[in-house]
């Protein structure tokens, strides 16, 4: 007799309850913004891009995604390490390949010596959490990633902002409080703004104070070979300490820190995220090192994405849109309070230019903007669509009046 197995019921499945207390604080703190101004529907979570959409929401700006030389290095790794231990990243011994690719970073950027991490956020929480102390005051640009703020948390660090891009209110405070950290990032991730970090290194020096660059946005894009704007100026041998994530123009999934040699061992038993997070993975690691070689030789892509940068820019500002605060090929399009954000964002995913939606915490409550970020390889006729979308949302979405363009005239009235 044939037995028939009865067919699996799905039950939702049951969990135990929150705490009251957690309820109450997602009540007050949440509630409204999902309920109203997200409507029930995630913030960052739009339509679906179709096939012939123009996709302005990555960070591959060399368009290295797919490059059959990092693909190759990859499947090649797969097929020839498996009997690799996965364990944590301090027990990568001097040799393996995790160690000569960081020996290959430190290289590029000019420094003595590079720790690969796995995010670029667990590089800066894990180099500030060891550099910095109760005693080091720390000096941080206000527009800094989040990553590094939340360092200067794990350190117990007395954190001074400064007003972003400012080296003048940055000397100030550094005559107030003394020697320290200084901290910023060579391009700003929301608005594509170029740190002068000519005079910010200045301003470090005079004061006594090291200097920690993140170089997540420059790094492939700036300085010979993509070595960065600390090399594309000159700085590289005046900055203490140089961050990345190999998440942007590496379009990998890793970040790193450069450090000298004296700090090595030290760090390698006070750097939290190094010690209890795993190393990355071999054909992570080759890939990283494929891409390494392709950034070097992708001359012809950063002088494209330059000439895609300024055309586009360009465009959005003869149109109305508030964007000089920014130079490099992050654009942002700041139209405010997050309702109005979401509407553009919605407006221009209509007409199949996707860009990314960033509100708090990664900006301010209501400063919240819709992030287009260029790449090496998008078409004349991907050019000419964005600049016919921006068009015609002009007149409907009237940038001119977004509360960043009344401040900026507000600035230059003062002034």
């Amino acid at each position: 007799m044939e037995v028939v197995a009865s067919p699996v019921r799905e039950t939702a499945a049951v969990e135990p309850g929150l705490s009251s207390h957690l309820r109450q604080r997602i009540a007050t703190e949440f509630k409204d913004r999902w309920e109203k101004e997200w409507k029930r529907k995630f913030v960052t979570h739009g339509t679906a891009p179709g096939p012939d959409a123009v996709r302005l929401d990555g960070n591959d700006y060399l368009s290295v995604t797919g490059h059959p030389g990092i693909v190759q290095a990859q499947l090649d790794a797969l097929r020839c390490n498996r009997e690799f231990i996965v364990q944590s990243g301090v027990f990568q011994l001097d040799g393996s390949p995790t160690s000569r690719f960081e020996a290959q970073l430190a290289a590029h950027v000019g420094k003595q010596g590079a720790l690969l991490c796995q995010s670029g956020y667990t590089a800066n929480l894990g180099l500030i959490q060891v550099i910095a102390d109760a005693q080091t005051p720390v000096y941080v640009d206000s527009l800094a990633h989040m990553s590094l703020w939340e360092g200067v948390r794990a350190a117990g660090a007395p954190a001074h902002a400064f007003r972003h891009n400012d080296p003048q209110h940055l000397d100030r405070m550094a005559a107030r409080h003394g020697p320290g950290l200084v901290i910023v990032d060579s391009v700003y991730s929301t608005t594509g703004a170029l740190c002068p970090l000519q005079e910010m290194v200045e301003v470090a020096e005079r004061h006594g104070c090291m200097i920690l660059v993140d170089e997540s946005h420059s790094l492939g894009t700036h300085g010979p070979q993509g070595r960065g704007l600390c090399a594309e100026l000159g700085l590289t041998q005046r900055v203490h300490f140089i961050t990345a994530s190999l998440a942007k123009a590496f379009a990998g999934r890793a970040g790193f820190f450069t450090l000298p040699d004296e700090l090595r061992p030290y760090l390698m038993c006070h750097s939290y995220p190094s010690i209890f997070s795993s190393c990355l993975l071999p054909h992570e690691i080759a890939g990283l090192a494929a891409t390494l070689e392709v950034v070097q030789r992708s001359d012809t892509e950063r002088a494209q994405l330059r000439r895609t940068t300024q055309r586009v820019r360009a465009g959005f500002t003869a149109l109305g849109y508030p964007i000089g605060h920014g130079s490099e090929q992050i654009i942002s399009l700041e139209a405010g309070p997050e309702v109005d954000t979401l509407a553009l964002r919605d407006r221009l995913e209509e007409r199949g230019v996707f860009g990314a939606v960033f509100c708090a915490p990664a900006t301010s409550r209501n400063r919240s903007m819709v992030r287009l970020t260029l790449n090496s390889a998008l078409t004349d006729a991907e050019i000419e669509r964005v600049e016919s979308v921006a068009r015609e949302l002009a007149p409907i979405v009237k940038p001119w009046d977004w509360p960043i363009a009344r401040r900026n005239a507000g600035a230059r009235a003062t002034n």
